[in-house]
């Protein structure tokens, strides 16, 4: 039986060691190319759900947002405001900041949501807007 070179030998060895316990750089290394291969077998090819013939009809959701906004823009989102600003007040008094800060961000959007809506979305099925 023939033996390999010796270099070839070591480097059929040291193959193997990759294969069977890689190192942290080369685990790395791998994980990298992994990564670029699938970024970019999800961007050679277009989306499969995308129909630009397709009709979407969104009176449903239209409607449930505009009783939500509703609720909110009325006396349930006073409450809201004011319920949630007296907590945060409170909370800042015992030194909870952290609850004060999100109490405080509650108490502003709701003051603010449709605007923040109608800012962001298409609000235009809405009705009471």
């Amino acid at each position: 039986m023939s033996r390999l070179p010796k270099k070839l030998e070591s480097l059929s060895r040291r193959v193997g060691a990759m294969l069977v316990a890689p190192s942290s750089a080369q685990l790395q290394s791998m994980l990298l190319l992994g990564g670029f291969a699938l970024l970019f077998a999800g961007l050679s090819s277009p989306a499969e759900a995308y129909t630009p013939a397709s009709n979407f009809n969104d009176d449903r959701i239209a409607e449930a947002a505009d009783v939500i906004m509703t609720y909110i823009h009325g006396s349930f989102g006073a409450l809201i405001m004011v319920c949630s600003g007296i907590a945060a007040i409170l909370s800042a008094a015992f030194g909870g900041y952290r609850a004060a800060l999100g109490l405080l961000v509650v108490a502003v959007g709701s003051f603010i949501l449709r605007s923040l809506v109608s800012t962001w979305f298409n609000d235009s099925t809405m009705k009471s807007i």
